[in-house]
């Protein structure tokens, strides 16, 4: 079995790398990135160099590209915490949360673990709702990693 560790690249879910690894020890984990597709609004209007993306598809693969990088990183901290850790990147469907479950479910996890991200009280209720849909919805015990106070 293996802890599914849910990582986005901010503060809040590097710390909860190193969070997990001090309660859970050196269990197999996998660290999931879930990254939501661009829509056709954003690919019109987003720009990686010069000019515009070509296409909705070049915007795709340059997300997709980003959240593998994403990965690599996550799972560069999750070796330094003492993880065994397998990579995998999902595309999000119908939300990132039931991603995430899905993802646990498949790999039949032990537990959950994510950050909060939030900063603020409104960056907290509205970036807060991941971790929040997951603990509401899991039917695995689930670790949320808040930041420390400052």
């Amino acid at each position: 079995m293996t802890i599914v560790i849910c990582y986005d690249g901010s503060d809040s879910a590097k710390r909860a790398i190193g969070m997990a690894h001090s309660i859970v020890g050196d269990r197999p984990a996998t660290l999931l990135h879930v990254w939501s597709p661009p829509d056709q609004v954003l690919a019109d209007s987003f720009s990686t160099r010069a000019g515009p993306v070509a296409s909705l598809a070049e915007f795709e693969a340059a997300a997709r590209e980003w959240a593998e990088q994403v990965t690599r990183d996550g799972c560069e901290l999750a070796r330094q915490a003492g993880f065994a850790v397998e990579p995998r990147v999902e595309r999000a469907g119908v939300s990132v949360w039931k991603t995430i479950l899905d993802a646990a479910d498949e790999l039949d996890a032990e537990a959950i673990v994510l950050g909060t991200r939030g900063r603020t009280a409104v960056q907290s209720a509205l970036l807060g709702s991941v971790s929040n849909a997951v603990v509401h919805h899991s039917r695995r015990p689930t670790l949320i990693v808040p930041l420390p106070e400052a």
